[in-house]
């Protein structure tokens, strides 16, 4: 269903008041029409983002899938195709119709950032990489944005979360990736390029399997995909262009 174009037959307009718990609709809210092309039998309802006045129906792109703990169904989040909007911002708009059964949430868009990390360890530049529980592959620390973070903050405390580091981002340097998970997820990561002076690495064990600090050539090796190999290059160049890094081993 994520990622599906329906149209939504809208019972209750934003602003609206729900008769049976006498909330406010916070948003348009609906009912799914059609749907011949997928099963849409378990759909209990519609809501709609990106729409901020009244309307009567609405064409849009399934972003989110919604479903209560020993609920039947579920409900579907939609926007236009023009607009993305990840987990924090969904709950965010939809908490108003909460019970004591919180939704959980199933979004199309996912936004993490992170950082290439590098520290001098005996006069080398030397690089971090993390290998994470979900994945075989050897990559950079990062983790999803967490309600009002800024992407800066969000690579601070995710390499903190899971590597026990303590960095400093360098400014004019960032790198934005695009690509989709499972054919279903489209996810959005932007990687920082940072520095620490912390000597001690402690994982998050619960997160990630291992980590490896590694000078710039076996770094490459390590990493599978072309896109990590390019991020690692241009911070590797912008660290020696810029005579950030000098009289040590490259």
């Amino acid at each position: 269903m994520l990622g599906k174009y329906v149209r939504v037959r809208v019972t209750k307009p934003i602003h609206s008041r729900s008769e049976q718990y006498g909330f406010e609709y916070g948003l348009n809210f609906g009912v799914m029409e059609g749907g011949k092309q997928f099963d849409s039998k378990d759909v209990r309802g519609a809501f709609i983002m990106g729409i901020n006045r009244p309307v009567r129906s609405f064409d849009g792109r399934v972003i989110a899938l919604l479903r209560r703990e020993g609920e039947d169904g579920y409900f579907i989040v939609v926007a236009p195709k023009s607009t993305r909007f990840i987990d924090n911002q969904i709950r965010e708009a939809v908490a108003f119709a909460q019970t004591d059964k919180p939704f959980s949430v199933e979004c199309l868009f996912e936004r993490s950032c992170g950082a290439v990390v590098y520290r001098i360890i005996h006069d080398e530049l030397r690089f971090l990489l993390i290998k994470n529980k979900r994945s075989a592959h050897w990559g950079f620390p990062k983790g999803h944005v967490e309600p009002g973070e800024t992407l800066e903050q969000t690579a601070i405390r995710e390499v903190l979360e899971e590597t026990g580091i303590h960095i400093r981002i360098l400014p004019d340097f960032s790198y934005k990736s695009e690509y989709t998970i499972q054919g279903k997820v489209e996810k959005s990561v932007v990687i920082f390029l940072a520095g620490t002076k912390d000597v001690q690495t402690i994982i998050q064990r619960e997160e990630i399997d291992d980590y490896i600090w590694l000078a710039y050539d076996r770094a490459v090796e390590m990493l599978r995909f072309d896109n990590d190999k390019m991020i690692l290059t241009n911070a590797k160049n912008f660290l020696v262009d810029r005579k950030i890094v000098e009289n040590v081993i490259v």
